[in-house]
């Protein structure tokens, strides 16, 4: 499912959100110039790699292929070399902060920033754009934290974004029950327009990341994706709105607007 919008309009500008489609901006296109250049250090400075958060004085290397050519070109041989990962420029544990802005690619950057697009402004127009900074930063770092739990040996770099922004879809879930999104929905040849209440929404995402990362418990094979941090993420999101609505931190929501079923429920586009 793809959200196009929401029907809750903003009070406020969210420079806050803004700022932080910015800064992911920005470190995307860095790890698009270091990997233009044949490598990934960037990651590997940056993303948080539970082995060395838990065990920082250790030596982590990762394994590589490497292809042994000849004068022509041809491969004639794949060698297998082990070397150190880039060291951190920070302390282990501050990768936990830093790692939430890396993106594994294009899609992932897109789909993250579109993501924050839809649903942070209306975090952040309900907590403040001081209060909306600090629980980016600190949801993502628990988020950051659930994945190390989830798997401390592990010596791959997490990038952490998408666990930062799930916790912004998981306070949104929380202060905007009646909110409705209206969703795209690819069915094979078939995509639906449908307006979906943003609990069943959120909470069907919610759910197939949970059983996502179930299932990478059982898995003897690593996906690569950090389902612990999107679970983690999202429940720490749910569990901050619910402390800051309950002490009265929060403004009081916005007059939701009608999102006009009737001219884009079911259109159904077939290829």
């Amino acid at each position: 499912m793809i959200p196009l919008r929401d029907n809750i309009p903003s009070r406020t500008a969210p420079v806050i959100n803004y700022a932080m489609i910015a800064a992911c901006t920005l470190v995307f296109l860095a790890q698009l110039a270091d990997q233009a250049d044949g490598d990934a250090e960037l990651v590997e400075r940056l993303g948080m790699i539970p082995a060395r958060v838990v065990q920082p004085d250790e030596r982590i290397e990762r394994s590589e292929r490497v292809a042994v050519v000849d004068r022509s070109g041809r491969v004639v041989q794949v060698v297998e070399r082990s070397r150190e990962l880039a060291a951190a420029p920070v302390h282990p544990w501050l990768t936990l902060l830093t790692c939430i802005f890396l993106h594994g690619g294009w899609m992932h950057f897109l789909g993250n920033m579109w993501f924050l697009f839809i649903f942070g402004d209306n975090v952040e127009d309900r907590i403040g754009h001081v209060g909306y900074l600090l629980f980016y930063l600190l949801s993502g770092v628990a988020a950051s934290g659930a994945h190390l739990l989830s798997d401390p040996s592990s010596q791959v770099p997490t990038i952490g974004a998408s666990g930062a922004i799930a916790s912004v879809m998981g306070a949104y879930c929380l202060l905007y029950p009646r909110a409705q999104v209206v969703s795209l929905i690819p069915i094979i040849v078939i995509i639906q327009i449908v307006v979906l209440p943003a609990p069943i929404f959120l909470g069907i995402w919610f759910a197939l990341q949970f059983f996502q990362g179930l299932g990478s418990i059982t898995s003897l094979q690593a996906t690569g994706v950090a389902w612990w941090a999107h679970i983690g993420g999202f429940a720490v999101g749910f569990l901050a709105a619910a402390a800051l609505r309950a002490f009265g931190e929060t403004r009081p929501p916005v007059e939701t607007r009608r999102p006009h079923t009737e001219r884009i429920a079911m259109y159904r586009y077939r290829s």
